[in-house]
């Protein structure tokens, strides 16, 4: 199947040609672990996870890692306030934004690297660039030298002469110019190590790459993935040091989500309209939640509201019913659960393929639904259809990581439900009244 992909770094569609035949190595920035996660920071696990699973199940074996950044200075002043280690805060959050990936029904990545694992290679990779002259050290802080990269800005369209232009002039910077960004910052605050220019922790922009180049040999992976708001400076950084270590823009395809909207605001502290994923996941439900972001196509802002949320539920209620009353007519007459591709997928598919487009996948996802009411109304059951239909949804349900749940009849409750048949076709009314209760408590009905 043709799969098409927006670039970032082209800004056109173009045709997903992997490195490696169907093989896919995607890396997408993860949190920095200091406080619960926003619900912004669903937006990329939401549309990474569905685009990871939907590669998987049209054949390319996807290895994907996303990281987590366990140093930082907000994570020490964190655990300043809470008078506790660095280390305790970031498990701790780690452990929260695990359960949260978990609620929002998304796997986990295959790798999660953590910055601090990786001290060696960062201090080895900087040391590197200062050898070769893409980076100096003054006083024992490390830089990079931004100039020397001619296509500096290709990624997010922007010119160095017009940095240097808005670019702040500080007077007592030791930096070559003010667009050089740190590589290595000396200190002794919180959490450091020892290295050739001094004691200190990395800059953010150098952890990625160097992890993404030691957990793909050659440092140029397939797809680089992450939020609109990390393409400029983090991507574009991250390409810098890419090209000058590695000589490649460390990634062939590029992709940026759009932003979370709260109430038709831009989520933000100053409005103090910012919402935790904890607290929206425990309130409104990973279902609901995931349906909302995936409703709206990945590169449009997504707007989050208590309105949309109640639409999104009464979705989830519908999805619900008719794969249990599919579920429950297939298990009537001791039909076993088909596997494999279905013949009804393919425009679900397609929508995917199409620059992962999971608005028209939903609209998809709805003309089966259709047809699925309209099998179950005939009057001459066609079981291989109703399974078809029951196994198109349930694997379109699965790629775009909503859980729908159904149930699994033993032989009491088939016994039962027979019994409920029976009485209604003999039009014992208050038997089948009474069987239906029994049904609907079970969640059969």
């Amino acid at each position: 199947m043709e799969v098409k992909i927006y670039n970032s770094l082209t800004n056109k569609i173009e045709v997903f040609e992997p490195i490696h035949k169907n093989k896919v190595n995607m890396y997408v920035c993860g949190p920095t672990v200091y406080n619960y996660v926003h619900i912004g920071n669903m937006r990329p696990v939401v549309v990474f996870d569905t685009f990871r699973k939907f590669l998987t199940y049209i054949g390319y074996d996807v290895k994907y890692v996303s990281n987590y950044t366990d140093v930082d200075d907000k994570i020490i002043k964190r655990a300043q306030e809470l008078n506790k280690p660095e280390s305790e805060i970031t498990e701790f959050y780690i452990k929260a934004f695990e359960d949260d990936l978990h609620n929002i029904n998304a796997l986990k990545p295959d790798v999660t690297p953590r910055v601090t694992e990786y001290m060696s290679q960062i201090i080895a990779f900087i040391d590197q660039l200062v050898k070769t002259d893409y980076a100096y050290d003054i006083d024992g802080d490390v830089y990079f030298r931004v100039e020397k990269i001619k296509d500096y800005g290709k990624l997010s369209n922007t010119k160095i002469e017009d940095l240097l232009v808005g670019a702040r002039i500080d007077e007592n910077s030791k930096k070559e110019s003010p667009l050089d960004f740190t590589l290595w910052k000396k200190t002794n605050v919180g959490i450091n190590w020892d290295s050739p220019w001094s004691k200190g922790r990395p800059g953010w922009h150098t952890e990625c790459v160097v992890m993404i180049n030691s957990i793909f040999p050659g440092g140029l992976i397939d797809i680089h993935g992450g939020g609109f708001d990390l393409k400029f400076p983090h991507h574009e950084n991250e390409i810098a040091q890419s090209e000058a270590y590695n000589k490649c823009s460390l990634a062939n395809y590029w992709m940026h989500n759009g932003f979370i909207n709260i109430n038709n605001e831009k989520m933000s502290k100053s409005l103090g309209n910012v919402i935790t994923a904890h607290d929206a996941l425990s309130q409104y439900g990973g279902n609901n939640v995931r349906l909302l972001l995936i409703s709206t196509h990945y590169r449009a802002p997504v707007n989050f509201s208590y309105d949309l949320l109640a639409a999104c539920n009464n979705e989830i209620t519908k999805m619900t019913n008719i794969m249990r009353q599919l579920a429950v007519k297939l298990q009537e007459f001791d039909v076993s659960f088909a596997n494999g591709k279905s013949r009804f997928i393919e425009p679900f598919l397609n929508a995917l393929a199409d620059d992962l487009n999971t608005s028209n996948a939903l609209s998809e996802l709805h003309n089966v639904i259709k047809l699925a009411n309209q099998s179950l109304r005939k009057k001459d059951v066609d079981l291989s259809e109703i399974n078809d239909l029951f196994s198109t949804l349930k694997d379109e349900f699965y790629i775009l990581g909503i859980n729908i749940e159904y149930p699994i009849l033993s032989s009491e409750d088939k016994e039962l439900l027979s019994e409920y048949n029976l009485a209604k076709s003999s039009k014992d009314f208050a038997k089948s009244d009474e069987l239906r209760k029994k049904l609907i408590d079970k969640r059969i009905l």
